[in-house]
């Protein structure tokens, strides 16, 4: 009777090993995956996500003027009260605009949430730039407490040359706050965010 050849003694070793490795690499890849997606939508305007940028607005405005409307929504376990300041503005492309959106904590404890926000139609996603946004970061809000924090953004002039924006006139920004689980530490009225007095 033969001994079995060492190299098929390991066997079962090795695929036990290459099984433990390819789930663990699946499990990570499954926690990567939101925050990946969500970094490949805000780069590159997928899917109706406004372009996160920190630069400014490009020096040189387009030639045309389209209307952009504000939308805000709580989720139900939320109890805050969320509106932005003005429903709509024109603005005309490559222009930096700021508009605040109003926010009250409703509830008599200290809350938390975070925006998801999204840009219709789809195809504008793409040329909506933010500079400066709440939605960058989970909000916190003291019982009874009441904010205004601002959004600036601009339209890219590169929507003109576009040939799925020619007919769009309207843009819609949309805003949903969802309650955060552990409220972080975050900065609230003392940042800059807050709108300026005066």
């Amino acid at each position: 009777m033969n001994a079995p050849a060492p190299h098929s003694r390991h066997r079962p070793r090795l695929i036990a090993a290459a099984l433990i490795a390819g789930a663990t690499a699946m499990l990570v890849l499954s926690f990567a995956s939101v925050p990946l997606y969500r970094a490949f939508c805000a780069a590159t305007g997928f899917g109706g996500t406004p372009k996160i940028d920190a630069a400014a607005a490009p020096t040189d405005p387009g030639e045309r003027v389209l209307t952009v409307r504000f939308d805000a929504n709580v989720a139900r376990d939320l109890p805050w009260r969320f509106e932005p300041e003005v429903a709509k503005i024109s603005l005309r492309t490559g222009e930096t605009k700021t508009v605040y959106y109003k926010v009250a904590n409703l509830s008599d404890r200290e809350t938390s949430g975070q925006a998801a926000y999204n840009v219709a139609p789809g195809q504008a996603g793409a040329f909506f730039v933010k500079v400066a946004c709440f939605c960058f970061e989970e909000k916190r809000l003291g019982p009874h407490g009441a904010e205004e924090w601002p959004v600036v953004f601009y339209l890219d002039p590169a929507l003109e040359r576009e040939e799925g924006m020619r007919g769009v006139r309207e843009i819609t920004l949309s805003y949903t706050f969802f309650a955060t689980k552990d409220p972080a530490p975050s900065k609230t009225s003392e940042t800059a965010s807050e709108k300026p007095k005066g």
